[in-house]
């Protein structure tokens, strides 16, 4: 996969690209290069401007078993 660069420097990162890296326009992007010469691109994602607060917020209501409150306890207490 090959881009062009502008006159101005700049370059289109390939769709496939954007996608892997979940980057929309106008997200900050970080870019070093690896002691081989190689390019690493990375998005900044700040803790303030995460989609998902943390890895609990993450899996928020995607249980497929409906539990009842009682039954959880009594599981998570291991009472018979």
């Amino acid at each position: 996969m090959s881009t062009t660069m502008t006159s101005k420097g700049q370059v289109t990162i390939p769709k496939r690209i954007r996608e892997a890296l979940r980057i929309e326009p106008g997200d900050r992007i970080d870019f070093d290069v690896d002691c081989k010469g190689r390019v690493l691109i990375q998005p900044v994602r700040p803790a303030a401007d995460r989609k998902t607060a943390d890895r609990f917020e993450a899996v928020r209501g995607r249980a497929s078993i409906r539990w009842r409150t009682e039954d959880l306890m009594r599981l998570l207490r291991d009472d018979d």
